[in-house]
């Protein structure tokens, strides 16, 4: 290869990389592959990506560098024939509840510019078609209020923009007007504040000040047009009525009325529209955003599910939970409000809260009404308003924060969850809102703009907007995506789904000449979708850039034009280049598993029998209509390994995860978070617990690690406060805690390192020189057991532990959990914050098998296989049959067909994503189900189990 066509890396140590060196193509599909934590993702995002971006920071000034997140230069002696790095990562979207998927691949930005310029106003009062307003009407309108109104005439300068705004002010000054108003309090023009140049400001001249009454009309018409001609167009009127200013002393509120010779409704002024700007249409400028929800589309609001999360339990018992003593127990007041309430309105405080009359749950909840009152001759506050007055006067945090646990998010009473104004939803393009658009799917959005019948004006003026729009809502399709809709929360998104917006963003920039460096595209992606993934990655190499993708697909892997394989194991026994090349490079290595799997020397074989599956002892949801669910029935065998699969945005999880799992949750725990829509869950007894199993962190700071999670150190620590020395010295097990005062090192409180914080540099960490990254005091440290303190214990490998506490039946039960899910190559106290996903997933799994267990326990896990190598997925499927051996239930959401093979038991959802899925499309058997003409996953299920049976023939 050319020294100019090649990213050389050389001397690569980044994390438990062994100075490898490595040469990457430019403008190729290069996938990096390797079990996981074998040093993939040190390689690709530590390493290449970290430089890459380091180097373009360095670039700018200290002044630009502030504001920008400071990398660490990776430990890489060079890496030369590097261009600028995009990185594009599994981690889940913004949190942001303003961020949607219309606003983060900008098709939301171009849809405000689009209504901006050909949109047609309509009034949102009477729904007509409105159009400019000549003096005359705005006089006319104006002369319509009582007489004696005190006006103001104004004509708007300035509208939301930040500066000082000299220049203006001056400009007012020197054209005779003697008053200003800015932002909304009008000054003599000789007396105006100075303004903060970094905040946005309204500023308006102040034309004349009159009262209506007889004689008016020439010099208010005068005055509305001298402002039309200053204020571009537009004037505001301040108008206060002679009622508001009795009311209160002669200092009555004012309050705006906008005219525009632009657009106005002659019958309703109110609907006026100043101008149509892209600002009207963002529900995150002040000038578009509803009102009373800010733009976000839901309000908190106290949730009567919440309030009364057990409807089988009486109100004298605790039915209303807000009501509780510390959540236990009635509260002594409210009891007897309660023991009132009851005798009042006719009731039984012993009776089960379901029981109660739906009128009389009514007013339990919202207080009684006029009627209410003379009706049953008694009054009542209700609850929720009891806690809406409460919430609003405490000032206690424990009680805002007990509180809190029972407000939800609603959909905002005057938007209707829409986020805009009135008059912005009024405006349409083709007879649709922008909130019309937003509420789309992005299949049904293609459909709409490719439909989309304009003028020939409205034609060239929209032709650039729309060609951008179409643009990314086709990269969308391509990756798989139709099925969201555009106003679908960021935060809402799976990881994968996140990724694949970012990627559709990317394509549609049309950068060249860059490195984008991806995680694991493939995520949450039906096989059915990977070519069209393929061919959005081939299209990013075409163009000219050079596309580095994690990867463990064998589609993608396959395709590629380079693979590199890190390995041959994890932690400290991977970090080496195991095998470079093409495929057929790779499997020729021994010591590749990558190329081993990929040839089927190795495999992860089909199970000899299958479990078998009894109907009759199941879970059943019955009537789920969450999302896209179509109002479903479904049984889930109990005993047994079942997997849930479907294309993207069939409704996976929302069935699984939304109303399976928090249903089971809420009825076995009492817990929080409210279910999806559905009518019931059978066969609750059957089982004892429910377990939830995902990819999270098992901490979130460096303290926490397997051996804390598993509970092994409690034992630990409990070993070593049994010694004859901590004895003599009366060390109890918190003595060898390094989380608590005691025994821990106090100079870095436990942390083994110190932050030293670097202006305009990243934080820099270093080992604590007092314990030298022990984390414990010297005292401590003096306590041994077999020649080894506690901090050595921390240090030691997990395989080598199990030996070294053989005769501790309990703690090397634990230990020995943590090896059999693979885990044996990491250290005791290996900071959480290090694991990848499929190792903290896999040290929840070993914490699993470590209890004793009760073989009633159900498991979900989604999308387990998520970084796994073909290896760990088998070490995997391993470990999730012991624990069906042992009789628990295993659901699993899941795209990879290793894991669909190895199921008792598959539910298939589909056909499609989005409003064409939502429906049970197979249940069954793998061999039962793989002959199905309408399901998806039967047509590539039965491709694998052809393949495998033909292995098995051969060997």
């Amino acid at each position: 290869m050319a020294e100019s066509k090649v990213i050389q890396i050389t001397g690569a140590s980044e994390h438990n990389l062994k100075h490898i060196d490595v040469v990457v193509p430019r403008d190729k599909m290069v996938v990096i592959t390797g079990i996981s934590g074998s040093g993939k993702s040190s390689l690709a995002f530590d390493t290449i990506y970290a430089e890459g971006q380091r180097k373009y920071v360095e670039s700018l000034s200290a002044y630009a560098r502030q504001f920008l997140e400071q990398m660490q230069k990776p430990q890489v002696e060079h890496i030369e024939g590097l261009p600028p790095t995009i990185a594009i990562e599994q981690r889940s979207a913004s949190s942001n509840p303003r961020s949607t998927v219309a606003t983060t691949t900008e098709v939301y930005d171009y849809c405000r510019l689009l209504y901006a310029r050909v949109g047609t106003p309509h009034c949102w009062v009477c729904g007509r078609e409105i159009t400019s307003q000549h003096t005359t009407q705005i006089v006319n309108a104006v002369l319509t209020r009582p007489e004696g109104t005190k006006l103001q005439v104004c004509a708007p300068l300035v509208r939301g923009q930040k500066g000082e705004h000299r220049d203006i002010l001056v400009r007012v000054q020197r054209e005779g007007f003697v008053r200003v108003r800015i932002d909304g309090l009008v000054y003599d023009i000789k007396n105006i504040p100075h303004l903060d140049k970094n905040k946005k400001h309204d500023i308006a001249a102040v034309v004349d000040r009159l009262i209506l009454k007889d004689g008016v009309r020439i010099r208010l018409a005068d005055s509305i047009e001298t402002a039309l001609k200053v204020g571009d167009g537009v004037v505001i009127l301040m108008l206060q009525d002679p009622g508001d200013e009795k009311s209160s002393g002669g200092n009555g509120q004012w309050h705006d009325v906008v005219f525009s010779e632009k657009y106005a409704c002659p019958d309703h002024p109110e609907a006026s529209l100043a101008e149509l700007s892209p600002r009207l249409f963002s529900f995150n400028s002040p000038y578009g955003a509803c009102r009373s929800c800010d733009g976000l589309g839901t309000i908190l609001e106290f949730d009567p599910d919440l309030i009364v999360s057990d409807k089988t339990v009486s109100l004298e018992t605790g039915a209303i939970d807000a009501w509780r003593k510390g959540g236990k127990r009635m509260n002594i007041f409210y009891n007897r409000l309660i023991k009132r309430f009851c005798r009042n309105f006719g009731i039984s405080k012993s009776g089960p809260y379901k029981d109660i009359p739906a009128e009389v749950r009514r007013i339990l909840l919202y207080g009684t009404t006029d009627t209410d009152e003379q009706t049953y001759g008694a009054s009542f506050e209700g609850v929720i308003p009891n806690l809406q007055r409460r919430w609003e006067t405490t000032t206690s945090e424990y009680v805002k924060a007990r509180l809190h646990g029972y407000l939800s998010e609603q959909p905002c009473k005057t938007c209707g969850g829409a986020r805009l104004r009135p008059e912005t939803i009024a405006v349409t393009v083709g007879d649709k809102s922008i909130c019309d658009v937003a509420k789309m799917s992005i299949e049904e959005a293609v459909r709409f703009f490719d439909g989309l019948s304009l003028n020939e004006e409205q034609t060239l003026i929209a032709a650039q907007p729309l060609k951008e729009i179409r643009a990314r809502l086709k990269f969308m399709m391509d990756v798989g995506l139709g099925y969201l809709t555009l106003d679908r929360t960021s935060r809402t998104l799976s990881g994968g789904e996140a990724q694949r917006i970012r990627l559709a963003t990317q394509v549609g920039s049309g950068l060249v000449g860059c490195c984008y460096v991806l995680d694991e595209p493939t995520i949450g992606l039906h096989r059915r979708d990977n070519d069209r993934l393929l061919t959005i990655l081939r299209k990013l190499c075409e163009i000219g850039n050079t596309v580095i993708v994690v990867e463990h697909d064998d589609d993608i892997i396959r395709d590629a034009d380079y693979i590199i394989d890190i390995g041959p194991a994890a932690g400290k026994h991977g970090g080496e280049v195991v095998a470079v090349g093409t495929l057929d490079d790779i499997c020729r290595v021994e010591r590749s598993l990558t190329g081993q799997y990929m040839s089927s020397a190795k495999r992860i074989e089909l199970p000899e029998t299958r479990r078998k599956v009894v109907m009759s002892n199941c879970i059943e949801v019955r009537g789920a209509q969450e999302n896209n669910l179509k109002n479903i029935n479904v049984k889930f065998p109990l005993g047994v390994l079942t997997c849930v699969t479907g294309v993207s945005g069939s409704g996976k999880s929302t069935l699984v995860t939304e109303i399976l799992l928090k249903g089971l949750m809420r009825r076995l725990y009492s817990s929080r978070p409210k279910p999806g829509k559905h009518k019931n869950i059978l066969g609750l007894s059957r089982i004892d617990k429910v377990i939830e199993i995902d990819q999270s962190p098992i901490g979130r700071t460096p303290r926490s690690n397997p051996a804390t999670y598993t509970g092994v150190f409690d034992l630990i620590r409990a070993l070593f406060a049994m010694t004859r020395e901590a004895k003599i010295r009366g060390y109890k097990p918190g003595r060898f805690s390094f989380n608590v005062k005691g025994g821990r090192c106090e100079h870095c409180q436990g942390q083994g390192t110190k932050k030293i914080e670097m202006h305009f540099l990243p934080d820099v960490f270093v080992v604590c020189q007092e314990c030298r990254g022990s984390r414990y005091n010297p005292e401590t440290l003096q306590i041994t057991y077999k020649g080894k303190n506690i901090a050595d214990v921390l240090d030691m490998q997990i395989e080598e532990s199990k030996t070294f506490f053989a005769n501790f039946p309990k703690i090397v039960r634990l230990i020995k959990a943590l090896c059999d899910v693979g885990l044996g190559y990491m250290t005791l106290g290996q900071s959480s914050t290090t694991l990848s996903g499929g190792e903290a997933q896999r040290v929840k799994l070993a914490s699993e098998l470590g209890k004793p267990g009760t073989g009633h326990t159900l498991y979900v896990l989604d999308e387990p296989t998520t970084g796994l190598h073909f290896a760990d997925i088998h070490n995997l499927m391993n470990v999730l049959r012991r624990l069906t051996d042992l009789g628990n239930t295993i659901i699993v959401i899941e795209h990879n067909l290793d894991v669909i093979k190895m199921a008792d038991y598959i539910i298939d959802l589909g056909p499609e994503g989005g409003l064409h899925g939502g429906e049970v499309i197979a249940a069954g058997t793998p061999e039962k189900i793989i002959n199905n003409p309408k399901s998806y996953t039967a047509r590539y299920l039965k491709e694998k189990l052809d393949h495998e049976n033909r292995l098995k023939s051969r060997s």
